[in-house]
């Protein structure tokens, strides 16, 4: 989903508007009771006109002071009351708006945890940032206040209408007269101002993208000297994002002098006819007086209608980005029979069937279309999807089926029997890591299967495969928040296991140095400790949990030698009675793996023991000598 990319799909507003319904359906007693209070302040305010026309011809004119008394008493009632219901009606109506907002961001999060890191590939970071937060702020003014001012705005409006029309008919059809021009100005102004909006939102987007993106790499930008080739790019994308809302403000101000001309010539027309007609005494002042306030109070709910389609339009463009999100759900569907471990916990035997695995399809002018069997719509002509939901063996070792993907890894098959550690090496881009993420059913494979004691993963529900699981990484991301918050994660875990832990892996002798000890707070992404600080604490968090399987990336990579014969000491303990697959560059660390898998370029080409390795002669003793002659070097 990319930011920039053109709006397909610009949804219908009545779609749009059954979609923001059924967020505020949760609270329909409070909407119902909002929109009984809107129409009682509707009816209150032009009741009061009415009452000035009474009082005027009624009692003025005749001298009846306990008369006029006991209106102006009824109009101070009526100020109470509609001073009272709009207070009510405020507060009702923005907490009905902001639990609403509560739920929308909500759900936007909670889709956001749920989906495959394929789709993370795809979407800005800054988008998602966007959509939960500014796009859904922009459908406050609509969800809070919006559709029930705009009922009362039109109950108003109906209401002087009636007031109007009853009092004078030909003065109220004069003062109607300026209805159909509003209509059409409004209706103008409604088209323009949505697709105004649509394109600033878009623009909020990209350059939210923007700046979060280049914020985080700001190192990489200044070591490069890039500060100013960025700068230009961020005044681009600004520009955009100013040039896109100075044309909403355009349409703004050009359609509110169009409704307070129109008013003007109404009110003209009224004073002009009313006055002619009271100067024949076919109209009384009385009358004359309340229509003039009719006039000014009938184009007052029409301002305030102009400016609710503003907040509309804004909150229809928001409305469409975040339900475009909403609807692009690329979540692993949870399986139809889920199996389960026996006793909760698995063995660890962990097998590789002909796994193939490609993260996109090759570019199309890559394909070889003749002879592959597939067809355009990604059928093959055997039957088989070439999707990602193939994942059934192939018993050739390059299926003829599939031959438009772009592959990282190639019919690999490997076991990792209960305790046992298996090492995963090879150049970069050989297909280690990608191993993991299959494991871990981060990304699922085009073909064959990864199981964990006999059971595929897909049948396997994910927090069941997860809790199974210990992960380290390279790239350690830690929270902002103490060490302890850190590495339990929010569970509930004693003291005593946290600092057993910590001692275990030795990260106990820089916390105990630390003001705070495990209250100490990290920072943002970890940014007051070094690197091998925050893998340590990476490895403790993976103690904690005590899985059944280990998985290490890379753990010690950006350890010094020291740490890491301590994490290695460490690991000798974690990995006693639990499978462990290793991936490491430096081959010092993989040297007493039980089975070590040399990967190149996507296929297995060697396996064995790291002296049985060494004594074929092959890629691995190649991957050795290099590695031994550039110690060498490094130490002269």
């Amino acid at each position: 989903m990319a930011e920039d990319a053109p709006d397909t799909n610009q949804r219908p507003p009545r779609r749009l508007a059954r979609r923001l319904g059924a967020l505020l359906w949760p609270y329909r007693w409070q909407v119902a009771g909002a929109l009984a209070l809107t129409l009682a302040v509707a009816f209150l305010g032009p009741l009061r006109p009415r009452l000035v026309q009474i009082a005027v011809d009624d009692h003025i004119t005749t001298g009846d002071l306990p008369g006029l008394f006991r209106v102006v008493a009824l109009i101070g009632l009526v100020l109470l009351g509609e001073g009272v219901a709009s207070f009510a009606l405020t507060y009702l109506t923005q907490w009905v708006g902001q639990h609403a907002l509560y739920d929308l961001r909500t759900r936007v999060f909670r889709f956001v945890e749920r989906q495959r890191l394929a789709f993370f590939d795809k979407t800005p970071i800054g988008t998602l940032i966007t959509r939960a937060t500014s796009d859904i702020e922009a459908l406050a003014d609509l969800l809070s206040a919006g559709a029930v001012t705009m009922i009362g705005d039109l109950g108003r409006l109906l209401f002087i209408g009636y007031f109007m029309l009853s009092l004078n008919l030909e003065l109220g059809l004069v003062a109607l007269l300026a209805l159909p021009p509003m209509v059409l100005a409004t209706e103008v102004f409604r088209r323009k101002m949505r697709r105004a909006y649509r394109e600033t939102r878009k623009q909020v987007g990209r350059l939210n993208a923007f700046l979060q993106e280049h914020v985080s790499g700001m190192s990489v930008v200044q070591i490069f000297g890039r500060e100013g080739e960025e700068q230009r790019r961020f005044e681009d994308v600004n520009a955009a994002h100013r040039d896109a809302h100075v044309q909403t403000v355009y349409y703004y101000a050009l359609f509110y002098p169009v409704v307070d001309l129109i008013a003007s010539v109404a009110l003209g027309l009224v004073v002009w006819f009313g006055g002619t007609e009271a100067m024949r005494e076919a109209v009384t002042v009385g009358t004359l007086i309340a229509f003039v306030q009719y006039v000014r109070m009938f184009f007052e709910p029409v301002r305030n209608l102009s400016d609710q389609l503003n907040s509309i339009q804004a909150a229809f463009a928001a409305s469409e980005r975040v339900f475009d999100l909403l609807d692009d759900d690329q979540s692993l569907a949870a399986p139809p029979r889920p199996a389960h471990f026996d006793g909760g916990r698995a063995r660890g035997r962990i097998a590789f069937e002909d796994v193939w695995f490609a993260y996109e399809r090759l570019p199309e002018a890559e394909r070889d279309g003749e002879g592959s069997g597939i067809e355009r719509d990604g059928q093959t002509r055997g039957g088989a999807a070439g999707g990602e939901d193939s994942a059934h063996p192939s018993s050739s070792p390059h299926p003829p089926s599939l031959p438009d993907w772009n592959w990282v890894l190639r019919g690999v098959s490997f076991v990792a029997e209960p305790g046992e550690t298996l090492a995963l090496v090879g150049a970069t881009g050989s297909g280690k890591s990608t191993i993991l993420s299959l494991l871990l059913r981060f990304y699922e494979p085009q073909r064959g299967r990864v199981t964990i004691d006999g059971i595929d993963v897909k049948d396997l529900p994910l927090d069941e495969l997860r809790r199974q699981v210990g992960l380290v990484l390279q790239d350690v991301f830690l929270f902002s928040g103490s060490i302890e918050e850190n590495v339990t994660l929010g569970a509930d875990v004693p003291r005593e296991r946290v600092v057993g832990a910590a001692e275990l892996v030795g990260a106990d002798r820089f916390i105990d140095r630390l003001p705070d000890g495990y209250a100490s707070d990290v920072g943002e992404r970890g940014g007051t400790l070094s690197l091998g600080q925050r893998q340590l604490l990476s490895f403790v968090r993976t103690l904690l949990y005590d899985p059944a399987v280990l998985v290490l990336d890379e753990a010690t990579s950006s350890v010094d030698t020291e740490t890491e014969e301590a994490v290695q000491r460490a690991v000798d303990v974690l990995m006693d009675g639990r499978t462990a697959l290793v991936v490491a560059h430096r081959l010092s660390t993989v040297q007493d793996a039980q089975t070590i898998l040399v990967l190149h370029k996507g296929e297995v080409r060697e396996r064995g023991s790291h002296q049985a390795l060494l004594a074929q002669g092959g890629l691995y003793r190649r991957l050795y000598e290099l590695q031994y002659a550039d110690q060498e070097r490094a130490a002269a």
